[in-house]
């Protein structure tokens, strides 16, 4: 039985839904906004998080209000087949990708609703175990590149494990410095964003540097041009993708096929896109780890749970929220973090 059939025949009643703003000022140009999904039904709620960067499109749908007709009596497969046709955009939004964001957060919220009413939770649904979640913090290193932070955090936490963004501005004594360190468990590239502020053109002097600086760390996104590929043959095995996955059929699409993939559920839009990706990862022998889209609310405990139930031992880019905001502090959860689950529903204690 697929992963998806486990749950997709779950009982869910819908009676309403409401709307959560959350926001945290991440800089002085910069103020990160979700919204929290609540769908209530049968004196239970199931939670969901829209990770959709763009405020604007966060506000339009906050003052449009709670105006889907998501009300009735469904499974788990009905409803996600009704939001086929549910508007869920009366404007575009200005990145394709955040319909998949927006359709995640009902889609999560109806799943942990369902698994609530029925009395039971996600891993006693599938019938599986949970780890604890190793992870990741993954950070930049500012412009010009500087270590201070990233040594800031080595000092409260000493086990910890970074996942790096290169720039252009690296060079090698950067590289030589960071590699001494023995921290970096993987480098991402951002090669194949596009129309974000975090898009980096393809540069195969910057590729050869981190692909031979750190030859024991995953390389993830890079975009291949006839400069670059030729700089990433000999390490194609630890070439991993993210921003181009959102189904299994992305996955077949790959130029080689990858041992390693970063799976962020908010991609995949539906349950039975992101299940099916676990599956066919699990088939063929290929690695994944988890990632995450900058939550601040319930959204952030939901990718660590599934990366307890999918991939509790891979460099998971799921660190508690507190490493994405600010300097350095201590009283974070070291990794691994204990699987922390709630006893009903698709949620993460704490």
């Amino acid at each position: 039985m697929s992963t998806f059939a486990q749950v997709a025949d779950l009982p869910l009643s819908i009676e309403g839904y409401e709307l959560e703003r959350l926001e945290q000022a991440v800089s002085s140009d910069f103020t990160r906004v979700t919204t929290v999904i609540h769908l209530l039904g049968g004196g239970e709620e199931g939670v969901g998080e829209d990770v959709t960067y763009n405020a604007g499109d966060q506000d339009v749908q906050l003052q449009r209000g709670a105006v889907l007709p998501l009300a009735g009596e469904w499974t788990l497969r009905s409803f996600s087949a009704a939001l086929e046709d549910v508007d869920f955009w009366p404007s575009p939004p200005q990145m394709e990708a955040q319909r998949d964001y927006r359709r995640w957060a009902y889609e999560s919220a109806a799943l942990d609703l369902a698994l609530r009413q029925a009395g039971t939770s996600l891993v006693e649904a599938l019938e599986r175990d949970a780890g604890p979640v190793t992870y990741v913090v993954s950070m930049r290193l500012g412009n010009p590149p500087s270590l201070d932070r990233l040594r800031g955090w080595l000092e409260l936490y000493p086990g910890l494990r970074a996942k790096l963004d290169p720039t252009s501005d690296w060079d090698q004594p950067l590289v030589d410095e960071l590699n001494a360190m023995g921290v970096i468990d993987s480098v991402d590239l951002k090669g194949r964003y596009e129309g974000t502020v975090v898009d980096n053109p393809p540069d195969p002097r910057l590729y050869a540097l981190v692909a031979e600086g750190f030859p024991q760390a995953w390389i993830e996104d890079p975009a291949l041009t006839s400069e670059t590929e030729p700089v990433l043959e000999p390490h194609r095995d630890r070439v991993t993708w993210d921003a181009i996955i959102h189904s299994v059929a992305d996955v077949e699409a790959l130029p080689w096929p990858p041992r390693m993939l970063n799976v962020k559920p908010s991609r995949f839009g539906t349950l039975e896109r992101l299940f099916a990706a676990y599956d066919h990862c699990a088939e063929r022998g290929i690695g994944t780890y988890g990632g995450g889209q900058f939550e601040l609310g319930p959204g952030r405990g939901q990718i660590q749970y599934l990366a307890a139930v999918f991939s509790p031992d891979a460099p998971n880019d799921v660190a508690p929220s507190g490493f994405n905001s600010g300097e350095p502090r201590a009283g974070l959860p070291a990794s691994p973090l204990a699987a922390s689950l709630e006893p009903l529903g698709f949620r993460w204690r704490g």
